[in-house]
Formats: structure tokens, sequence, C-alpha cells
């Protein structure tokens, strides 16, 4: 196989400048020609619930008055009195200018505030509609409307903050923060000013390409996450510059080797191209098994990060080669690799003493790593959070303010118990009570907007019945009550309201209701959620209900939360067999693939009991989010094989020609600067991530994901694969490679049984001996 791997190598020094060439013009293109994947992301978490799940049932119940957690809030309101008639037209004249909008279902008028001095609006979005998309067209729509003088409109709510919290991190902004902390670990890696630029230039127009590859991928039907789009840049900087220091890092060897430059990368490409070509095999093997998860949030994340390395394993194979083949020797300047001298190194000390006692390395690894393990058992999963505030200044900061001083009940993201009756409300009025009165006393809640209460006047039974014989739906009535005063206008603007929370047909009846547990989206507003459906299932029994359900963040955040904990009993078994036949390959072993992935699972447990410990023993969070275990899993067990392969490849081209122990010592001293330089590179990636996106929507469950998987990234870097992997395979000796011919006695050298404690001794010419560190 090195053979093919030299050919290649061979081919892009060659035709460097053309390939060169190739990627700009394909970077190019690609920006100019496709769509950004920010365009097509999805934001809402629940939005990839499956259709059988009770809030994507009680949502659809609900579709009358539309998707509560899909709609962006419009606030419009007069400074210095009450709206008048004239801003009455106006705001209808708005209405029909947002309905107009792509991507909305139907914009409703919520009703005038008690003072009459603000109209609040809703605006809902057809599923899978953009939210970021969708908000700048509607304030578009709103710049251009014309509003008089002293009246102001602008957006509010959830969704509008979260789009003005994002757009202050762009994604290109993304790539530079990212860019800029890869680029100064590098410096301190290689003590070069190119060669940092040399390992990331790939990885960038990578990244660069496969964004909008996967935003086409959509055009197919392909949905995507927002997390998608971040976690692409993550992973393609982060895994593309450890395939870019495995390279650089042999390169510069077989320069320290005598090797003249060209030929250097040849060679280098030969001996770790099949460790990059499995590394990022397994990689995309992981990521393709996300297609056998239940919920789409994490069957989405497939394919467009699989795109992601698989163009950055195309950019390793072409377009680092050939610009190490154009640069040569400048690559690594101020340093010379030509003249440098090797010395054994932290790694080579290290190496020698686990050679010599490799069991007590193991048992003091299994003594730290075993508790942090059981610490994971204290892991339990968090709601969404508080959405973060409004940045000052912006247009949902304003819309807010309206929000909270004329509609404050509206602020406080309730949740939609719906029902079906068996006929219209107007008919079954008792009901209406028995359902506002049991719901107002159960402890569970702590207010109830329905059909009788609907804004801010309260109406009775029979003045809500006499209301419908006069009036009519409604659904149908205008903005301005009609003239004569035959209804009070207090009484008019409350029944108007009712359109709100009974359907067209007066058959679907919504009550809007506050959860005692707190806010929508904390975590103890999600663990109240069986409850809540227990409570609410009574009443609507009750009143003899056909149909029913509780729709909201709290019951879609406990239904992701349910169907994501079932995925990883689905998800890793499969990951784990796909991963472990890649490396039962590359190792040509039965025996390795198994010790290697138990060590896999071993450091994600120890990284997930030390994010628990962190995050909710000393950090007093009242959970972490719900996919954090699920995200750590994966990458872990992808990316901790990246290391693995480069590691044992390596044990197994040093053990052809010296004996075991002295293999293990060869190879761990020329590897752990790349395994530990490699890991705090992609550790310094999730941290930035982490760090950068704490300070947006959700920043909580951001700062843990990012901490968490750079927590997870550090320990199997510096303790998993340099220290107990290789301990592992000093102890089992050729059986490590069984049943290739590697595994057998007779392809050990001579020597191969060193015995316990004594200090392997190397062999060959002092040349040689510096060339293979």
């Amino acid at each position: 196989m090195s053979a093919a791997f030299a050919a290649v190598a061979r081919f892009a020094v060659r035709f460097r400048w053309f390939i060169l060439i190739g990627w700009l013009i394909a970077t190019f293109t690609a920006l100019s020609f496709l769509p950004s994947l920010g365009s097509v992301a999805q934001d809402d978490t629940t939005s990839f619930l499956s259709t059988g799940q009770p809030s994507v049932h009680a949502a659809r119940l609900a579709a009358p008055f539309g998707a509560f957690t899909r709609s962006i809030a419009v606030v419009v309101a007069r400074t210095n009195g009450q709206l008048t008639t004239a801003d009455t037209t106006t705001i209808a004249a708005l209405r029909a200018r947002l309905s107009a909008a792509t991507g909305v279902d139907q914009v409703r008028d919520l009703g005038r505030s008690g003072d009459g001095r603000a109209e609040q609006l809703a605006v809902f979005a057809r599923p899978k509609q953009n939210t970021s998309d969708l908000v700048k067209d509607l304030r578009t729509r709103i710049a251009q409307a014309g509003l008089p003088a002293g009246v102001q409109a602008h957006l509010a709510g959830r969704a509008a903050t979260q789009v003005d919290s994002k757009s202050q991190g762009s994604s290109a902004r993304t790539v530079e923060n990212f860019s800029s902390v890869v680029v100064v670990l590098l410096m301190l890696i290689f003590r070069s000013m190119l060669a940092p630029l040399m390992a990331l230039m790939p990885a960038i127009l990578a990244v660069t390409i496969a964004g909008p590859l996967a935003a086409e991928a959509t055009h197919a039907g392909l949905t995507v996450s927002s997390l998608a789009q971040t976690m692409m840049i993550v992973l393609v900087i982060g895994a593309g510059t450890d395939y870019g220091l495995f390279l650089m890092f042999r390169t510069r060897e077989e320069l320290r080797d005598g090797s003249p430059p060209e030929q250097a990368v040849v060679k280098a490409l030969a001996r770790v191209g099949e460790s990059i070509a499995f590394s990022a095999g397994t990689v995309i093997a992981a990521l393709l098994s996300l297609l056998a998860a239940a919920f789409s949030f994490y069957s989405d994340l497939a394919i467009p990060l699989a795109i992601g390395v698989a163009v950055m394993l195309l950019a390793g194979f072409t377009l680092l080669p050939a610009l190490l083949a154009i640069f040569g020797l400048a690559t690594f300047w101020p340093s010379d690799p030509a003249r440098a001298t090797s010395r054994a190194g932290l790694w080579g000390r290290v190496s020698a003493r686990i050679a010599r006692h490799p069991a007590a390395t193991l048992a003091i690894g299994l003594a730290v790593f075993v508790p942090l393990a059981i610490a994971a058992t204290g892991y339990t999963a968090s709601g969404a959070g508080v959405t973060a505030d409004a940045p000052p200044g912006s247009d949902s900061a304003a819309g807010n303010s309206l929000l909270a001083t004329y509609f404050p009940k509206s602020a406080t993201n309730p949740l939609t118990f719906v029902v079906r009756l068996p006929a219209p409300a107007w008919e079954q009025v008792p009901q209406l009570v028995t359902a506002t009165e049991r719901l107002s006393a159960s402890p569970l809640f702590t207010g109830v907007i329905g059909p009788l209460n609907p804004g801010g006047v309260p109406l009775t039974a029979r003045t809500y019945a006499d209301l419908h014989a006069r009036l009519g739906p409604a659904r149908a009535l205008p903005l301005a009550p009609p003239p004569g005063g035959a209804v009070p206008p207090a009484q008019y603007e409350a029944y108007r309201a009712t359109a709100n929370y009974v359907s067209g047909d007066g058959r679907t009846v919504a009550f809007a209701v506050r959860l005692s547990a707190g806010d929508a989206g904390s975590t103890a507003a999600m663990h109240s959620v069986p409850n809540v459906r227990t409570e609410t299932t009574a009443v609507a029994q009750a009143i003899g209900a056909v149909d029913w359900g509780v729709s909201g963040q709290a019951p879609a955040l406990y239904d992701v939360d349910r169907i994501a904990a079932s995925d990883l009993y689905r998800v890793i078994p499969i990951a784990v067999v796909i991963i472990g036949l890649l490396l039962g390959l590359v190792m040509r072993s039965l025996v390795a693939p198994l010790y290697l992935i138990a060590s896999v699972v071993l450091s994600y447990f120890a990284a997930l009991g030390l994010a628990v410990l962190a995050f909710i023993k000393i950090g007093g969070a009242d959970g972490l989010t719900f996919f954090l275990p699920f995200l750590m899993f994966v990458f872990l067990l992808a990316l901790g094989e990246d290391y693995n392969i480069l590691v044992m490849t390596r044990i197994r081209e040093e053990a052809h020609r010296l004996p075991l122990r002295e293999a293990v010592n060869r190879a761990l001293s020329a590897t752990g600067t790349t395994v530990t330089s490699a890991g705090l590179v992609l550790a310094g990636t999730f941290a930035v991530f982490g760090l950068l996106g704490s300070r947006g929507p959700n920043g909580a469950a951001t700062a843990a994901i990012g901490l968490g998987l750079a927590i997870g990234v550090l320990l199997d870097t510096f303790l998993v694969r340099t220290l107990l992997v290789p301990s592992i395979v000093v102890m089992l000796g050729r059986w490590n490679w069984w049943p290739s011919r590697t595994g057998r006695a007779s392809a050990f050298p001579a020597g191969t049984a060193v015995a316990e404690g004594s200090d392997p001794q190397p062999s060959g010419t002092p040349a040689d001996r510096a060339g293979r560190h």
C-alpha cells in the first residue's frame, strides 16, 4: 500500500503548481456559485423530532394557532399616546406585508395592550424555514413599510434574540478565530513562521469548499442544523491540522535523515499515507454511523461532516504535499531539518520507562481513569437554558423591551395545552370553564390564558356565548369595533383575541400555561413534563376531549432528551463495529482493535466523568446539554483512533527490524511529539469553540460541549495514546498482530524477549538511529 501513496505523492510533487491553482479555483467557485451552509442551517433543535413524538403530535393539534416555538413576535407601539384609527389601518397593511414574506405560514394579530398604546403580531414560520433569513426579510419589510411618525415596530422574542446574538459571530469570523488559535499553537510547536500556515491552509480551503457542498446537498432533502455548521469548522480545521502534522513531522524526519526535499515528501507520504487514510476513514465511518440515529438532529450531522472530512483528506493527499514541494526547506525556516541533530527528548525518556515497566504504567493509568469513569454516572441532562440577552442596541433588544412593557405575559415562554372537542367551543362553554378552573388550581401552573381571559379582560361563560351570537366567529372580526357602540370596546377587543385560542371551526381550543417549575427552557421545566402530561390528560378527559396534547419548548426538549439517550445505545455499537473492522485492516490484527477501542471507551467515560465533576459538582450546573455525551463519544472514538493508528503503525514498522520493547521505545520517541502536538491543536479548537460560544445563545451548553471535548482530547492524547496503549503493546508482545505474519514468533528480530526491567539497547548505526527519531 505504501507504493500507492508514494505514487500519489510523486503526482502531487510533479504537478504541484497545477494542484495549488486548482484548489484556489475550486474555492472561488464554491464561494461564488454555491449557497453558504449558514443560509440553510436550522436553528431549532426540536424541529428535528420525528412525527411520532408526543410534542410533535401536540404541535400538529395546535396548527390552527401556529407552532409557538416557531413564532416571531412583532410589537408595534406609539411612543406619544394611544394608537389611532389611522395607526390601525397601518398595522393591517404591515400585517399583509409581513404575510407575503418567503417562509411565512401566517401572521396573527394577538391583540392590543391594555393601555391601547401597542399591538402585538405573531409571525409563524413554515417548517424548516431558516430563521436568520426570515428575520432579515421581516426587518426589511418593516423598514420599507413607511410607518407614521411616533410609531415604531420591532421584532421580539427568543428567535429574534438568537439571530442577533449569532450575527455577532459569523461563520467567517469563526474560521478566523479558530485559525488564529491554531497558528499560535503551531508556531510554538514548529518554532517556524511558515510551517503553521502550510499546515493550516489545506484545512481552511477544505472547510471553505465543504460548507457550500453540504449546503447544496440540502436541495436533495438533507436538513442541516446550526450545530453542523460550527462543528464542521471545528472538525475540519482540527482534524485537518492533525493530518498535516502527521505528514510534516514525518517529512522533517526524512529531511534529517538526508533526503532532498521532494524525495522527503514522497517518502513521508509513503510512510504515513496509510495512517492518514485510515484515520480519516475512521472519522467518516463514525460520522456515517450517525445515519442509524432515530433523532434526525444526529443523523443529519453525518453527511455534512463526512463531506468536510472527505474534502480535507483529498487536500491532505494533494494540496499539502504540493505546498511542501513548493517551499521545500523554507517550510521549517529558521530551523534547518537537514542539519538538525536528533535528541531523545521527553518522549524518548518516557518511552524507555514504559518499555521497562509496562504493568506499573498500566496500573497507574487505570487507577486514574476508572474513578473518573465512575463519576460519569452522575450525568444528568439539562434543558436548553434561558436564552441570552439581546445585544445592546439591537432590534430585538428594543422589541423585547416593548414586549415586556406592554405584553408582560407574552414574555414568559408558555406551554400550549390544546384540546380537540366533539362540538364547537361556543356550544360547550361549561367545559371551557371547567378546563380553565382545573388548570388554574393545579400547582404545576402559575398562570393560564385561554378563550375566557384572552386579552387581560376576563369573559364570563355567558358573555362569551352572547358575544359569539351577536358578532359571529372571532376570526372574521375587523381590528376596529363596529360603529354605534353596541359592544363595549374592551369586550370587543377581548372577544376578538379569543381567535388566538379557538380554531375557526370552534372544536380546537388552546390554553397558554406558565410552569411553576420556571422558564420552559429550564432543566426543571423539562423534568416536570411527565407530571404536566398526566395533569393535562386528566383535564382533557374531564371535559370530554377527543384528542389533546401539550406543545412548547419543555415538552419538545423532554422528547429530545429521551430519543437522544436511546440513540446512544443504537449508534455506539454500530460505530464500534465499523471502526473495529477498519482498525483490524490497518493493524492486520484481530487482537489490537479490541484493546484500542476499549481504551477509547475508557477515555470517553473518564472525560465525561471529568466534565460532570467540573460543570455539575464544582460548577453547580443543573445538568449538561443532552447531546454532549453523544458528541463526545463520536468525536473521541473517531479522533482518538487517529492517534492510535499513527502510534500503532509506527510500532509495527519498527517491530519488523527491532525487538518489540525497543520498537515501542523508538516509535513513541518519534510519534510522541506528533500526537501531543496534534492533540493540543485539536483540544485548542474545541476549547475556543466552547469559549466563543459561551457568549452566545445557550452559552452554558456550548461551553460544556467545547470544553468537554477539549478535556477528552487532552486525556486521550497525553495519557491513553502515549502511555496506556504502549504499555499494553509491550505486555502482549507478538500477540498484538495475531494472526498476521508480524504476529508470528519467527517474524520478530532476535532479542524481542527483553527481560522485565532491562533497558533496551538501540541497534543500527548512530546515523540510522538519528533518522528514525
